[in-house]
């Protein structure tokens, strides 16, 4: 069964662009130009398996539809933008954004984000679950790919779930970055990509300890990397 994709973006040449590369690849793509389209769609087909989502649309902007889609999806959103400061990637984190692609960006890196992306959120889904345990009052809950503090469910991205679940299934034993990367995001690990894993790491603070600024869970091992446990 071919993927499904669903790709928006106000410039319908590179709509256009991105739709026939997928295609191609044996993806099945359903292009918007409007920004206004997208949740309507994804709320009536449950079964998309990746959004790549455009930022700076007119009108609802891609940030906000982004925001939106978290509210009642886990689909995993790869975000195109112009903008290259780490501001703005550090907004699409927050908002839910699994990964992030600058442009221009090459055929090849697409290919390989959206790949890497559309893989792990089905073939994860179809695992069974496996035990990951839990640590000071925070638990993984496999089946639906889930975090809970304390019983209650905390709203992470795909991509921190994948990290958060990681770190966990390897507690105390500390993770260097590049570990991280390549396990939890599937490409080889580049320097660029620090920024990325840090981004996360201080995302799922926010999301998951009690004093940020104070971590008890999720520990920079200084010279070693990140680690959960002792």
């Amino acid at each position: 069964m071919n993927r499904k994709i669903v790709v928006a973006d106000d410039d319908a040449d590179i709509c256009q662009v991105i739709s026939i590369l997928l295609t191609s690849n044996g993806y099945d793509v359903t292009a918007f130009t409007t920004s206004s389209e997208v949740i309507p769609f994804l709320k009536k087909t449950p079964s998309v398996d990746l959004v790549v989502l455009d930022l700076m649309m007119p009108g609802v902007s891609g940030l906000d539809v982004l925001k939106g889609i978290r509210t009642f999806s886990s689909v995993p959103v790869l975000c195109l933008t112009a903008k290259t400061a780490l501001s703005d990637k550090s907004d699409a984190y927050d908002s839910g954004a699994d990964d992030y692609l600058s442009k221009p960006f090459s055929q090849k890196e697409l290919l390989l984000k959206v790949s890497s992306l559309v893989r792990r959120y089905r073939d994860y889904n179809q695992l069974m679950p496996s035990p990951v345990g839990s640590y000071n009052g925070i638990s993984v809950d496999s089946e639906h790919r889930k975090v809970l503090k304390n019983g209650t469910d905390v709203a992470l991205t795909d991509k921190e779930y994948e990290l958060f679940r990681f770190l966990l299934l390897n507690r105390g034993t500390p993770q260097d970055v590049k570990s991280i990367y390549e396990a939890v995001w599937g490409f080889e690990y580049l320097p660029s990509a620090a920024n990325t894993v840090m981004v996360h790491i201080l995302n799922l603070r926010r999301k998951l300890e009690d004093d940020p600024s104070k971590p008890v869970v999720l520990k920079t091992v200084w010279g070693k990397g990140y680690q959960i446990g002792e």
